[in-house]
């Protein structure tokens, strides 16, 4: 089965830092769930929400779901505060602005690969429109695992390892 997709637009914003060695600092601020655009395939889009430069929207951004990660899609729901997790990097060019989300998942496990990969995936709250569609997809896809016994090794269940006395005369 091929995956869902639906369009979203992934808002960042620049912070400005007093440190003596960097001046500023961007991040993923928001997810805009996009249901009324049809076209979900092609190259982000950014552009300024603001005069200042410091508000940027990437439009024409996908997000996936995949049935295999239906149990990172539950783990993240039945958390206390479900996020929709960016991972974005810096862009080579000195463009403005100098950051491109790379891909856009609601999947705990997939999120925790990536970072366990060195990327850099940011948290951002889900919005509301998005977490009724989250939770149907679960609803319909997530079969939690039965849990079994665990069978143990037991070296003395067959008398393999026990000590035979031997009588020596």
């Amino acid at each position: 089965m091929s995956a869902l997709r639906f369009p979203i637009a992934v808002d960042f914003r620049r912070v400005a830092l007093d440190n003596r060695w960097i001046s500023e600092r961007w991040e993923p601020f928001a997810v805009v769930f996009t249901p009324e655009e049809t076209d979900v395939a092609g190259t982000p889009v950014a552009s300024a929400l603001d005069g200042s430069g410091d508000l940027w929207r990437f439009e024409h951004c996908t997000l996936e779901l995949h049935i295999s990660e239906a149990e990172g899609y539950y783990l993240n729901l039945s958390s206390p505060e479900p996020k929709v997790f960016v991972m974005w990097r810096l862009t080579p060019d000195e463009g403005v602005p100098p950051v491109a989300p790379v891909r856009v998942t609601v999947s705990y496990n997939e999120a925790a690969r990536s970072l366990d990969g060195g990327e850099a995936v940011d948290p951002v709250p889900m919005p509301d429109d998005l977490h009724a569609l989250m939770r149907e997809y679960v609803a319909r896809h997530y079969r939690q695992e039965r849990k079994q016994k665990a069978k143990r090794n037991d070296p003395h269940a067959d008398g393999l390892f026990r000590r035979e006395r031997v009588v020596r005369r």
